[in-house]
């Protein structure tokens, strides 16, 4: 059954006729996909198409359960590589231009920690008030729905799913097929080391290093380092909890002194007893008033000298030498009142540097604008440095895709006929407890090293390229900094990479063969070898349509219309050389070649990458 929410909206933005085309009944579950072709659709959808992407948008349900069980799936680009990783983010007034803008933000996170993954994001449609066994239940089918989708997709948690929801995915799905498992299936448990706030950490121990070159600008020339250096922690969730807790960990010294969360704020200028407030979330969702009721309502001699406000936005209003925007608050900051934001930069507090925990980055037009607005007034006229979402709470992805870049091994892998038996995997999981624990440790550690060098390396090239060019907003540098990286990896990538299946044909086979075959594979290609397998020609949907208005007899002999000798590239090829030997030889496909086997082809498909690669070209400078 189709979340009541999720149909309201399919049928509001896509009326039933044009559903009819796209929906594929199979297994109980229902899925209608679009392709970066269905403009018009997209944008009924509320996704504003671009150069980028997205790649594919799936609308999916499950048919046969009564919980109402459905979502979106969005893979945005798969520049970086494939498949694309992100989080499942489950709400109940998620939508797909939601999920569209949170693929985007993953594609140039992932870019920005130069990982070989692209982007996307999976948003579940489900009420708040399900019991935990209905939630596992929505997790368990849904794994289900995504499955058929995991060459191009592989999730990881996020807002309303967390790392034993992971688990459960895994057990449906198997190890690898899901990302930030516990660390008894040999995964990072991103949630629970708290790996984007350590990021976030990293960003601020670097950047009180980088700010002293920025008072070649204006705005930053007499900006100095305080001797303490204090936090403000807008939500005090998942990420928000464990950054403040890293601040006074890794950080002598420094203090956090206002966190806030749903139901207010709490603010002391010597410091909050962070450990005391970490270990209290652990036990309830909520602090600030709990902590008021319990605490200072109890501390009749005045001793205490922390601040409670019921109003959680109003920690904006505090000032320190840092401010970290933590919560799932896109526009915590705006000159416009109109857009609603947390707070509006005529009432903000001083401060000096800005480290995005939240998602805040938004393709959309009228986002962009509002944001570029913001930082002209925040950054160009205030003098506060802004690091950007990606390129600093890229922690929790660089932990969890090391569960694909340092394999499972085969003997480490669930086994198929197991798949589904929660019981069953317990057991199992109990026997490889101390292999699976050790692969966990490996895997964190290697984590911990990529997260370190490539947060420090955002925070330099970001103070770098703001110093290079005075013009140059935060957001603007954020973007040209992911933009390089596809770019490069862009010009590495190589034939082979970005190649296809060819149909093959013997020489010795007729018209009427080659035509069936063609259409049988949907190609528009048709590689012709010899007896003993070297490729002798190709025969193009063109060479088909000219033997056929010519009245060609269906038993012709391919050799008579084949197509030679033959334009090919050897899998070592480059994307570029690729793209230029398309183009110079005004061709739509050609073969790849190593020696005298047939290895693949590239088609026509790849000059659509082009326009992304000219994009990203002309972003860099």
């Amino acid at each position: 059954m189709i979340p009541r929410r999720m149909e309201e909206f399919l049928q509001e933005r896509l009326p039933e006729r044009t559903w009819e085309d796209r929906l594929v009944h199979q297994d109980g579950m229902c899925t209608m996909e679009f392709s970066s072709v269905d403009v018009d659709r997209l944008a009924r959808l509320g996704i504003e198409q671009d150069q980028l992407g997205p790649n594919l948008v799936v609308c999916m349900w499950d048919e046969e359960s009564s919980l109402g069980i459905g979502g979106y799936l969005v893979v945005d680009n798969l520049a970086m590589g494939k498949p694309a990783v992100g989080g499942i983010r489950m709400l109940p007034d998620i939508t797909p231009g939601v999920v569209f803008n949170l693929s985007r933000c993953m594609t140039l996170k992932n870019a920005a920690a130069d990982l070989p993954f692209g982007g996307g994001k999976v948003g579940i449609v489900a009420e708040r008030s399900l019991t935990p066994e209905e939630h596992t239940e929505v997790i368990r089918r849904f794994a289900h729905l995504l499955y058929r989708y995991r060459d191009v997709f592989i999730p990881g948690p996020d807002v309303g799913t967390s790392d034993m929801d992971m688990k459960t995915i895994a057990i449906e799905s198997g190890l690898d097929n899901v990302i930030s498992k516990p660390a008894e299936m040999g995964g990072s448990c991103v949630d629970q080391i708290g790996a984007a706030a350590g990021g976030m950490v990293i960003a601020l121990e670097t950047l009180i290093r980088e700010l002293p070159r920025m008072e070649v600008l204006p705005q930053f020339s007499n900006v100095q380092i305080p001797k303490r250096i204090s936090v403000i922690v807008q939500g005090f969730g998942a990420v928000g909890a464990h950054v403040a807790r890293d601040v006074c960990e890794r950080m002598p010294g420094a203090q956090v002194i206002g966190i806030s969360d749903a139901l207010g704020y709490l603010y002391e200028e010597g410091g909050l007893p962070i450990e005391t407030l970490y270990n209290m979330r652990e036990e309830r969702n909520q602090v600030t008033r709990s902590y008021f009721n319990e605490v200072l309502l109890s501390d009749h001699w005045g001793v205490s000298r922390i601040k409670y406000s019921s109003a959680p936005n109003d920690l904006l209003r505090e000032s320190a030498f840092c401010m970290m925007p933590s919560s799932p608050i896109a526009n915590y900051l705006d000159v416009d009142k109109s857009t609603q934001p947390s707070m509006t930069i005529d009432r903000m507090g001083e401060w000096i540097v800005i480290i995005e925990g939240a998602n805040t980055y938004s393709p959309e037009k009228s986002r962009k604008t509002a944001r570029a607005r913001m930082e002209r007034e925040v950054y160009r006229n205030r003098g506060i440095l802004i690091a950007t979402d990606y390129l600093v709470n890229s922690g929790g992805v660089i932990f969890a895709v090391q569960e694909r870049l340092i394999k499972t091994p085969p003997e480490l892998r669930i086994p198929d006929e197991l798949l589904g038996n929660a019981q069953e995997i317990e057991v199992w999981l109990k026997e490889h407890r101390k292999e699976l624990k050790e692969l966990a440790n490996k895997r964190r550690q290697a984590a911990g090293k990529k997260r370190e060098e490539v947060i420090k390396r955002n925070m330099h090239e970001l103070v770098e390229l703001l110093i290079l060019d005075s013009d140059l907003l935060p957001c603007e540098a954020a973007e040209r900094i992911s933009i390089q990286r596809v770019t490069k990896r862009e010009r590495d990538r190589a034939a082979r990479e970005i190649m296809i299946d060819i149909p093959v044909i013997k020489n010795t086979g007729t018209l009427q063969e080659a035509a069936m075959l063609l259409i049988e594979a949907g190609s528009s290609l048709l590689a012709v070898v010899s007896s003993d397998g070297k490729l002798v020609g190709v025969i193009t949907e063109w060479d088909i349509t000219r033997a056929a208005s010519m009245k060609s007899e269906e038993d012709l002999p391919i050799g008579q219309i084949m197509s030679f000798p033959v334009i090919t590239v050897r899998p070592t090829d480059s994307f570029v050389d690729v793209i230029k030997k398309l183009e110079h030889s005004e061709i739509t496909a050609m073969p790849v070649v190593e020696g005298d086997d047939v290895l693949g082809m590239v088609n026509a498909d790849i000059l659509a990458k082009k326009s992304l690669l000219g994009l990203l070209q002309s972003q860099v400078g």
